[in-house]
């Protein structure tokens, strides 16, 4: 298995579009702190972090007094109230954006474009085998398919690994370059206590979770790669559903209940974090994982039952 993997992974970094994705990705995360030290000096934004803190108490109380409010709702608003009143009451500085670890704590939001890389990858890592040629001789070694398609699956997913950790490192490299290293906490409500957040543990934690709706989105695009044969079938459809499909699943959300069984309702796990809102109210992680975990085991079954049991050769 290690050596197929192995196989797979050269040939997919003898491609010029691997290297091309590279680039893009450098002169993504370089470009965005270039432009984001940019607009702040002629935003002229301000450095006085406790007026900022003071205003959105005040925005926060009217969000309070709105009547039926639902409960989770008000548990968000009403963490976050305490929480900028802890800072000001303590002296506890936010991150800034305009900072080292402010740019680098926006990484996380760049990872559609990893989303989009690994997609053109799982699309065709088997579609280009039969559009190639390279099909036939691929199964005269003496190998199962199986291990042949799963060596092809991991070998995707090891390939957004990488590339997470590429954009993570010009990602710090572009903050330094651009930005000044300023004091900061991140502060978060547990168990009825404001806390301190880890800044590095917290950033790794929202790239891996980050990381699981690549690898959904991926599996999706591997699987239509599989069964049509066809990369750029493959391609357009997932991307489109990237893009489009948690906009649709939130709009089908406001009037029915069953968008909660929906797979782009909950591929994002980076929702139950933190402050943040949930797409649909009373969802839970342990919930999203479930319905990862069934949409993902229907895919990898159509694949592989795609690849090992049709006539694949012909």
């Amino acid at each position: 298995m290690l050596n197929l993997i192995k196989n797979e992974w050269l040939k997919l970094w003898s491609k010029k579009s691997t290297w091309v994705m590279v680039v893009l990705i450098a002169v993504l995360m370089i470009g965005s702190a270039g432009m984001a030290k940019w607009m702040d000096s002629q935003m002229g934004s301000t450095d006085n972090w406790k007026q900022v803190s003071q205003t959105q108490i005040k925005s926060l109380e009217e969000q309070m007094a709105v009547p039926n409010l639902p409960s989770d709702e008000k548990e968000r608003i009403g963490d976050q109230l305490a929480i900028e009143k802890h800072r000001l009451e303590h002296d506890v500085a936010p991150v800034s954006k305009n900072s080292v670890t402010g740019f680098i704590n926006s990484v996380p939001g760049y990872i559609s474009f990893i989303t989009l890389f690994t997609v053109i990858v799982a699309a065709g890592i088997v579609a280009s085998e039969f559009s190639q040629g390279t099909i036939k001789m691929l199964l005269t070694r003496p190998v199962k398919r199986w291990k042949i398609l799963t060596s092809k699956l991991l070998t995707v997913g090891i390939f957004a690994i990488v590339l997470s950790g590429i954009m993570l490192t010009f990602g710090v490299i572009g903050a330094y370059i651009f930005f000044d290293s300023v004091p900061g906490t991140s502060l978060e409500v547990l168990n009825g206590q404001i806390v301190e957040v880890s800044f590095w543990g917290r950033l790794f934690l929202l790239i891996g979770l980050s990381l699981i709706d690549v690898f959904v989105i991926g599996a999706l695009a591997f699987m239509i790669g599989s069964v049509f044969r066809s990369s750029s079938l493959a391609i357009g459809i997932s991307i489109f559903l990237m893009f489009m499909g948690v906009n649709i699943t939130y709009m089908l959300s406001l009037k029915f209940e069953f968008p909660k069984y929906i797979l782009f309702a909950n591929t994002d796990l980076t929702q139950y974090i933190g402050n943040a809102q949930p797409m649909i109210e009373g969802s839970t992680m342990s919930f999203s994982i479930t319905v990862i975990l069934i949409y993902v085991l229907v895919f990898l079954v159509i694949s592989y039952w795609s690849f090992t049991k049709r006539d694949v050769t012909a």
